[in-house]
């Protein structure tokens, strides 16, 4: 089991609680944060409670799930993220960042971190990054994690029919794996 938090250069990272959900659903909720995605805009305090909640199941069943973020020294959430395990196959990478952050690193700073812990506990299961294709960001992050495109295609169950899924890992996916990175 990892630590109840860690830090990078510029963040503090800690393991949920029920005391985030309201600093997480100001987040959360704001449109401005799901501009790639907008139906998943959460639009209840309950859905980002339910949320943290499956964070905390993640941590206790396979030591490592997203933290929720704040930077050095200030009480204020910024965001939540790193890497969970998904379908017992890989590791999902993910993060969700206050748009007033947006643009400074935190996504790679946090990522970095979130990479080197998932491969120190369970290097066997890949590191995946799935993103829809028009957030350039997130593929330049991933890119800089070494993470290469391994998949391009339709995203199913999208309410937006012309919606791509690009697919993202740190090694060639199995079957099995890219399957349940599409499901």
């Amino acid at each position: 089991m990892t630590a109840v938090s860690t830090s990078t250069d510029r963040l503090l990272l800690s393991r949920p609680t029920p005391g985030d959900a309201a600093g997480m659903y100001a987040i959360c909720s704001d449109p401005r944060v799901w501009t790639h995605f907008p139906s998943l805009r959460h639009t209840a305090q309950s859905q980002t409670a339910a949320m943290l909640d499956g964070f905390t199941a993640r941590w206790e069943q396979d030591g490592l799930a997203p933290w929720v973020v704040r930077a050095q020294g200030e009480p204020a959430i910024i965001g939540q993220g790193g890497c969970s395990i998904k379908a017992g196959v890989y590791w999902n990478l993910g993060y969700r960042f206050s748009a007033d952050v947006h643009g400074r690193g935190y996504a790679t700073e946090l990522s970095r971190e979130a990479v080197r812990q998932a491969k120190a506990l369970r290097p066997e299961l890949p590191i995946v990054a799935y993103l829809l294709e028009h957030n350039a960001a997130s593929a330049r992050v991933a890119e800089k994690l070494g993470l290469t495109l391994v998949h391009r295609g339709p995203d199913a169950g999208n309410p937006d029919p012309a919606a791509v899924r690009l697919v993202y890992a740190d090694r060639p996916l199995g079957p099995e794996q890219l399957a349940a990175t599409l499901a």
